[in-house]
């Protein structure tokens, strides 16, 4: 059975999400930040003949999430989308989403694969590392943050914007920590969609004169060994086998593959 969700479920909703808190990052921190009743966010669950909660599918805006433990109900889940004049993406792992990509019968516009990996645990003590040259970052240094960000090529396609950053540093959504070397700030490591349980990392960036120093390593370990402290589990995307490396280093494995459909 398929149905919509309500603040009655929250509970046994949770229960099933937080299985895999680093892969239902985004289901996660949009329920705890706007629950179930908004008109731009809807939620179904599938319940099994046990009236156990198997699958849950998100609605945010335009964008639908889906998250299962096993097998579901792929074609109920791809209606719910068809049938709704807003839907334009689907993003979710690759297990799941493909399931219902067999169903939806609207062509897409554009599919992208991005790896997809997490951290519970670092490989090096952070306490063995010297953080010195670390800072954490606050709102007066909103305005270098997105200036370094946009000076790097990588990030050429970045959306952030100093109006954005500013918020999430000011309300706490978000967090940055960076180096500073010969008067500016030359590496940086963000988080973005932090909830109670997860966050996502974003945002490594260094300057191209002031790489393989292991600036961004620094200021990826100071930031993942802080939020490891919490109790969260930190997921990122990359598409750069040669961060991926970076990143496995610290402590990150691969979970997969994250996809991203743009439908017409």
């Amino acid at each position: 059975m398929i149905r919509k969700l309500n603040k009655d479920d929250h509970e046994v909703c949770l229960r099933l999400l937080k299985t895999k808190p680093a892969e239902n990052l985004f289901i996660i921190g949009d329920i705890e930040a706007y629950g179930y009743e908004q008109e731009f966010q809807m939620l179904w669950g599938e319940f099994n003949e046990s009236g156990e909660l198997i699958a849950v599918l998100l609605k945010f805006e335009e964008n639908y999430i889906p998250f299962a433990s096993g097998s579901f109900n792929a074609r109920t889940f791809a209606e719910i989308m068809y049938s709704d004049p807003s839907f334009k993406m689907l993003s979710g792992l690759k297990e799941i989403t493909k399931q219902i990509e067999l169903y939806l019968n609207q062509p897409y516009k554009r599919k992208r694969q991005l790896y997809y990996a997490k951290c519970t645990e670092l490989t090096t003590n952070g306490n063995s590392v010297d953080f010195s040259i670390v800072q954490q970052a606050d709102p007066q240094d909103a305005e270098a943050l997105v200036e370094l960000l946009n000076s790097v090529p990588e990030f050429s396609g970045s959306t952030m914007t100093l109006e954005r950053k500013l918020r999430e540093l000011n309300d706490g959504s978000a967090r940055s920590f960076f180096i500073k070397a010969d008067g500016k700030i030359v590496s940086t490591a963000s988080t973005a969609a932090e909830n109670s349980m997860s966050a996502m990392v974003i945002g490594v960036a260094t300057l191209e004169k002031y790489k393989k120093k292991g600036y961004a390593t620094k200021c990826m370990m100071k930031l993942c060994s802080e939020l490891l402290h919490e109790g969260k589990e930190l997921c990122l995307f990359y598409d750069n086998p040669e961060a991926g490396a970076i990143y496995k280093r610290i402590g990150f494995e691969d979970i997969g593959f994250w996809m991203m459909y743009t439908y017409k």
